[in-house]
């Protein structure tokens, strides 16, 4: 399994923003090469996929790596019975 420090990335609209140490540099990469604005992520932590849920210029919220539309505005993660964080569509 690899890295699953979570580092500080920027913030925010005052709020800091928490990326996997595994995502940072594909989050940077998303948000400067594309019109798609991030999120949330996160890399799996050895249990779920990775995901990376993004919005469209469109407004439409998606998991970029599965592609499957999330149909909220906010807390895309649920926590199982062991606390590791998962998107329900994503399964």
């Amino acid at each position: 399994m690899g890295d699953t420090r979570t580092l500080l990335w920027r913030k925010l609209n005052g709020r800091p923003i928490r990326v996997d140490s595994c995502l940072v540099n594909l989050i940077i990469f998303i948000n400067a090469h594309t019109p798609l604005a991030t999120l949330s992520s996160c890399c799996g932590h050895g249990k779920y996929n990775m995901s990376i849920v993004v919005e469209d210029k469109n407004g439409n919220i998606f998991d970029l790596v599965s592609n499957k539309k999330i149909p909220r505005k906010k807390r895309f993660y649920v926590k199982d019975k062991e606390g590791f964080y998962f998107i329900p569509e994503t399964i």
